[in-house]
């Protein structure tokens, strides 16, 4: 007598050679590039706050700031400066809009699987799209 229920899946742990072809749901990329976020701009905290003192400092001290973006810092060249900068401005906007939708999921208690699939692509795409415009702004095309 053959058993006609359908089979159930078969769940197991991702072996390493496995991540190449895994398809992680929104809300889980969204969680690890939080992590990401986090874990860069505490990494370039010192350019941060060199970033910040010297745009405050005094007018003079805003020149070099100003500067370092056109002619760069020593040896490093002006418009990796620029893709710093524009990297730094993803990993906050993407941080500050994911601890937002944490905190709207805390607090209204929206923990469907839905709602975390549609905030999390709302989390992405509103990141990129900052970054985008700041990034425009930063290169100089407006």
């Amino acid at each position: 007598m053959a058993d006609s229920t359908p089979q159930r899946p078969v769940f197991r742990n991702i072996h390493i050679t496995d991540i190449a072809s895994y398809r992680l749901p929104p809300a889980g990329i969204v969680s690890i590039l939080h992590r990401v976020s986090g874990a860069m701009m505490f990494l370039l905290l010192p350019l941060i706050i060199w970033f910040f003192d010297t745009s405050v400092t005094s007018e003079v001290s805003y020149e070099e700031f100003t500067a370092a973006f056109s002619s760069g810092i020593g040896f490093v060249p002006g418009v990796l400066v620029k893709l710093v900068a524009l990297g730094l401005i993803w990993a906050y906007l993407h941080h500050f809009i994911a601890g937002v939708r944490h905190l709207w999921m805390d607090a209204t208690h929206s923990v469907t699987k839905q709602h975390g699939h549609s905030s999390a692509l709302v989390t992405l795409v509103s990141s990129v799209l900052l970054t985008l415009a700041l990034g425009a702004k930063l290169f100089g095309l407006f």
